[in-house]
């Protein structure tokens, strides 16, 4: 590699020969991520093409032209590392979308979202590993074992949604834009900690006890890492309450925001826990609590310092997902059988439709029995929306291949190459195909006049449950200090809609108890320069 830089670049200074390709690497890099955003914003209004794409599109085109220089012997910059995109890329994606989120909305629509994000990614587990199971024999892939199954179910169970979520608006399509964006945080959550959770069982030999271990250890990662991230986000809560940073120095309020969030992240990797579960859950108590004991500055700083690095991270990661696909060592491990990979990959592709459907439409079903009002009721378009939302995969499942089988970023077996090749296919073809058709397929289903009248449909509803999930305002005001309107007693009303009577309980102990002890909206101190009690 550092020959080719010292080709494309022969008089890059005194530096060693190492330096030179690390500063090569990272000059081209911040260039092409100049270029994304640039050629992105240019392409903002393109029927076809989004951000996504277009990083990927520049990635293999970069890969093109570091082969050729390279002649044949590398097509990237820097090697694909998953510590590199477990512990440095996906925390601020991961953070963000929790910081970022509605968070009424989000536990409004809970029991959809958990049931399309949790159940719905075990059920396309077990349909991908069992199909999986019943076709690679007849292609005489005899290398894997049913831990390797059941891995390739949780790797391409994790879905990316960036390409639907970055063509959907949350005011014009309120209710789906919530129900995409949740499952697919959720979805990446429940894959990791499938994944995880498969490999620390010991599956040779299957029998109800370790059935039982695995499922254990699964609700075990599911629950610790939940509160682990809560518990990070009050701390950081309580300390910025009781010190009030603000009164000093905005910077250190920002800079302990920015360390407790990623202190988060880093703890459950350290104790062996769920990293995203546990960054999603602190984003959201952070949002909640501490967020509103900083001043208005820091409030403004945390908010757009956040985004932007989680925009950065998806960026690079679609680029380099670009340039990795043309890497030359992966693919000579299978050249003397093409065929095979272009077999898996096909196969695989076909059972992550069927899984998909196998869930969205059940479930939705499902849903909609719990729900009374039609304007909350997921129709069928919506249905046909959301599962082509999560037929895309992208870097998660990459990474999550990567970890399972190469070592550092390489592989030597032809086996494991098989498999590599054919993730890296299945997320270049999903990606382009499946994402270059979203935006037609959105303008079809939903024209803008039905999105028009589903959003004049609830505008005069504060706690409509279509009011959009992620926004630049949180829950506003007015809905926070609506009176309480008549309601059903409390068991009726548990039993036909129990997000609303677990949401109105917990509204209760959140202001009895919790926000006088951990700040937030209405709670803040009121010294100079003091935030303000309104929302951002």
């Amino acid at each position: 590699m550092a020959s080719v830089l010292a080709s494309l670049f022969p008089k890059l200074g005194s530096l060693g020969t190492s330096d030179h390709a690390s500063v090569a690497s990272i000059n081209l890099f911040v260039a092409l991520l100049c270029a994304c955003i640039i050629i992105g914003h240019l392409l903002e209004e393109n029927r076809w093409v989004n951000e996504s794409i277009t990083a990927l599109i520049i990635g293999l085109g970069t890969g093109v032209v570091i082969l050729l220089v390279s002649g044949g012997k590398s097509s990237h910059l820097l090697v694909f590392s998953e510590d590199l995109f477990f512990i440095y890329l996906l925390p601020p994606i991961i953070f963000n979308a929790g910081f970022q989120v509605k968070k009424k909305q989000f536990f409004v629509n809970f029991m959809t979202i958990m049931l399309f994000g949790a159940i719905g990614t075990l059920v396309s587990c077990a349909i991908i590993s069992l199909g999986a199971i019943q076709t690679f024999k007849k292609l005489d892939i005899e290398f894997l074992d049913i831990g390797d199954y059941l891995a390739i179910g949780a790797i391409f169970a994790a879905t990316d949604s960036v390409c639907t979520l970055q063509v959907l608006h949350q005011d014009e399509t309120p209710l789906l834009y919530s129900l995409v964006f949740g499952e697919g945080v959720v979805n990446d959550a429940t894959s990791v900690v499938l994944f995880n959770a498969i490999q620390n069982v010991d599956l040779t030999s299957l029998n109800p006890s370790i059935a039982l271990s695995f499922l254990g250890n699964f609700f075990y990662l599911f629950l610790a890492s939940t509160l682990l991230g809560a518990g990070t986000g009050l701390l950081s809560a309580y300390i910025i309450k009781k010190l009030y940073f603000g009164r000093h120095s905005t910077d250190r309020e920002v800079a302990l925001m920015m360390l407790m969030a990623y202190l988060s992240y880093m703890l459950a990797e350290l104790f062996y826990l769920s990293g995203i579960l546990t960054v999603f859950f602190c984003g959201i108590v952070m949002s909640h609590y501490t967020w509103h004991n900083v001043t208005e500055s820091s409030r403004v700083t945390t908010r757009h310092t956040f985004a932007t690095l989680s925009f950065l991270a998806e960026t690079f990661l679609f680029l380099y997902v670009g340039m990795d696909a043309l890497d030359i060592e992966k693919w000579k491990f299978v050249g003397d059988r093409p065929g095979l990979s272009i077999s898996a990959s096909s196969i695989l592709m076909g059972l992550i439709l069927l899984g998909r459907a196998a869930f969205v439409f059940p479930l939705s079903y499902l849903s909609n029995l719990m729900k009374k009002s039609s304007e909350e009721k997921i129709t069928f378009r919506q249905q046909v929306i959301i599962w082509w939302a999560g037929l895309m995969r992208g870097a998660v499942s990459m990474a999550l291949a990567y970890n399972k089988f190469t070592h550092g970023g390489h592989t030597q077996l032809q086996d494991n190459a098989i498999m590599i090749t054919s993730t890296i296919t299945i997320v270049l073809f999903s990606t382009m195909v499946f994402g270059l058709m979203t935006k037609p397929l959105i303008s079809l289903l939903l024209p803008p006049q039905r999105q028009l009248s589903t959003v004049s449909s609830g505008a005069n509803t504060p706690k409509s449950l279509t009011a959009p999930l992620l926004g630049s305002r949180e829950d506003s005001e007015g809905d926070l200090n609506v009176p309480d309107l008549p309601h059903p007693p409390s068991l009726r009303m548990l039993l036909t809609a129990p997000s609303h009577k677990v949401h109105r309980y917990w509204r209760k102990f959140d202001d009895a108890f919790m926000r006088p002890m951990f700040g937030g909206r209405g709670f803040a101190p009121p010294a100079p320069r003091s935030p303000t009690e309104h929302g951002p």
